[in-house]
């Protein structure tokens, strides 16, 4: 059974892949708006999510925003089988624009590994494309629940030379082990993460569960930190890769003063495109001992 689920899926992948990235989109847009009229998961989450994220909107603009969200949220899930599928340099070519790629450059110019933060914001798999095009790098994942799709998205993810590490011990060292060799490391950090390696810090005022790797990667192999995103073009015009600095402390040893520099980081960059990032993931699920769950009220942490 799991092996036909994989061939449908796999099958519906490569059929998606043959749109042109204005029909998916435009479908994806349509997607979202399903997403948006019918009280969904998606939308439920979504709306919570932005009544912590923006409390001071109000209602129109609230409704707007949350509409804005699933139809951004279902053209990215329209345009993963286009970078997955498509060849290389024609996805490549859907980048319009760029902006801060010289912070890479200064930032390895002297031999330093670099670790490059991509949140869920915009299209961040056309990213890890651009970025694995330029530079030899490793991306962190975690496995897939359908097991026979992890062979598949490590190829297409791997086709220019990325290497894909899982998140466990091993594949942590070899992460830390690229970064010491002056490679480039792309990291989730948005992700509510499992196991020890976290700490409890503000994300737009709440606190939540948030991984400590990234300053402890920074710590062990000297490395320094950028952040980016692939933001999405007006009428299916391409994308413009943004590259920024961090936040100042996001490799102290102090576990809550760096994520909290962590978490600080992704929200400049969400407050730029709000709308395109993807605020139906449950973020806020895993608080500090004694806290309510905002997705399940009844329940206290």
């Amino acid at each position: 059974m799991s092996k036909l689920k994989y061939l449908i899926v796999a099958g519906l992948l490569r059929i998606a892949g043959c749109l042109s990235l204005a029909n998916a989109q435009r479908i994806g847009k349509f997607v979202g708006l399903l997403m948006w009229k019918f009280p969904t998961q998606p939308r439920e989450v979504t709306d919570i999510n932005l009544s912590i994220c923006f409390p001071e909107l109000s209602q129109p603009d609230h409704a707007a925003m949350t509409k804005e969200s699933l139809k951004n949220t279902g053209m990215t899930m329209l345009e993963v089988p286009l970078m997955w599928e498509w060849p290389v340099e024609k996805c490549l070519d859907l980048i319009r624009e760029t902006e801060g790629l010289e912070l890479i450059d200064e930032a390895m110019s002297d031999g330093s590994g670099l670790i490059l933060l991509a949140p869920h914001l915009g299209n961040w798999e056309l990213a890890g494309l651009f970025f694995s095009s330029r530079y030899k790098m490793a991306a962190l994942y975690s496995p897939p629940n359908m097991p026979e799709f992890e062979d598949y998205m490590i190829r297409v993810r791997g086709r220019l030379g990325s290497e894909l590490v899982r998140g466990d011990r091993r594949g942590l060292g070899r992460l830390t082990s690229i970064l010491r060799e002056g490679g480039v490391a792309g990291i989730l950090p948005d992700q509510s993460p499992r196991g020890k390696g976290n700490a409890f810090a503000p994300f737009f005022g709440m606190e939540v569960k948030t991984m400590t790797l990234v300053s402890k990667l920074m710590q062990r192999t000297g490395a320094k930190a950028l952040v980016t995103y692939a933001e999405r073009l007006e009428n299916a015009e391409g994308f413009r890769v943004v590259v920024r600095q961090t936040e100042p402390d996001l490799d102290s040893k102090d576990a809550v003063t760096a994520t909290t520099a962590l978490n600080r980081t992704i929200e400049q960059c969400i407050r730029n495109i709000p709308g395109q990032y993807q605020w139906e993931y449950k973020r806020m699920r895993h608080r500090p001992a004694g806290e309510v769950n905002p997705y399940k009220p009844d329940r206290i942490c």
